[in-house]
């Protein structure tokens, strides 16, 4: 874990890649689940943010 925390504070793309892979992902379950309207409205924000945050880290390098 520790390793993962200082190559995420390097900006390293793979890292970031993977953390804003997983905050899409996030959204869309939020998106998908039927319990919650709090966590149906958040979803797009996230989903939102984590593209857009991959789309910015695509352009760190390797």
């Amino acid at each position: 874990m520790m390793n993962f925390l200082t190559r995420l504070s390097r900006f390293r793309r793979s890292e970031w890649e993977m953390l804003a892979s997983a905050l899409i992902a996030l959204g869309v379950i939020m998106l998908m689940q039927p319990l919650s309207l709090t966590l149906f409205t958040l979803s797009f924000p996230v989903t939102l943010i984590g593209t857009v945050m991959f789309i910015v880290v695509s352009h760190f390098p390797e």
